[in-house]
């Protein structure tokens, strides 16, 4: 049976738009909103998780950016000034520096994915 397509979200639903993945034609790839006091990430059109960590989720688009990168992809990656202060201050906040957070965030996935394998 055909998958029926994804029902469009209005925009006004969405939440307030802080940060885009996009390809080298301007598809979006990805991108963080905030609604209901949780940032949302959302990638290839599905949810992929929700958080109360800008640290987080900001870390994990930039690791989803760096691989489309690394298999020689040509995407664009832009994020507001609130969710960099947030995600930066959450960090600071562990005692770590933003990059400090994002090389532990990645160990850290790395580790579960071998558990799992």
């Amino acid at each position: 049976m055909p998958k029926r397509p994804a029902k469009t979200i209005p925009a006004d639903k969405l939440g307030q738009p802080h940060a885009q993945l996009r390809d080298a034609q301007g598809k979006l790839l990805g991108g963080i909103v905030f609604k209901d006091n949780e940032w949302v990430l959302g990638l290839d059109g599905k949810i992929a998780g929700t958080s109360h960590s800008a640290a987080h989720v900001l870390a994990i688009l930039k690791r989803a950016a760096a691989l489309l990168r690394s298999e020689g992809r040509d995407v664009d990656l832009v994020f507001s000034a609130t969710l960099r202060a947030a995600a930066h201050q959450e960090a600071a906040d562990q005692g770590l520096g933003f990059e400090a957070f994002q090389n532990q965030l990645a160990a850290q996935m790395l580790a579960k994915a071998d558990r799992t394998d």
